[in-house]
């Protein structure tokens, strides 16, 4: 029998979440008037002051999609249905977020980041871009995390 997922000790899932909205909100903002990953940063955490979330973690999602922007657009662009510029601003900042932590932070279990990105999504994209971003991701996290993948699906947990 398998075990739930459990948070790992020291980590609050509601704060991380509230993380991730921050750095989503980040990225867009920087997708619509560019600067650099600082700049970026110091508005949002500044902004970011009333309400309590995981800080660190949502510089290290800033600072890690904007360093690996290139190389994460050309790890989504085998799952896309069209270029990573032609999907709409939000689901681009989604699929740039879940990407890195799909990609980058291990830590994260893959549904972790898979429900997530859908949740937002759902909460700031277009009205079928969940839907768009839960497919994209899907496959990515085949390819990805295919052993965590596979695991879960043989737990019936997928």
């Amino acid at each position: 029998m398998s075990r739930p997922h459990r948070p790992r000790p020291g980590v609050d899932p509601v704060l991380r979440a509230r993380a991730r909205r921050r750095a989503l909100q980040a990225l867009y903002a920087w997708q619509i008037s560019g600067g650099n990953a600082q700049q970026v940063i110091a508005q949002f955490a500044h902004e970011q002051a009333h309400e309590v979330a995981d800080l660190e973690y949502f510089e290290d999602l800033v600072r890690g999609v904007l360093a690996e922007r290139t190389g994460l657009d050309a790890a989504l662009a085998p799952h896309l249905d069209r270029g990573v510029e032609e999907v709409d601003a939000i689901e681009r900042a989604v699929l740039r977020l879940a990407a890195y932590e799909l990609l980058h932070r291990p830590d994260v279990p893959y549904r972790v980041v898979l429900n997530e990105a859908i949740e937002i999504a759902k909460r700031f994209g277009s009205e079928h871009g969940h839907t768009y971003v839960n497919g994209v991701l899907d496959r990515a996290s085949g390819e990805w995390r295919a052993v965590e993948v596979q695991a879960a699906r043989g737990n019936g947990r997928h």
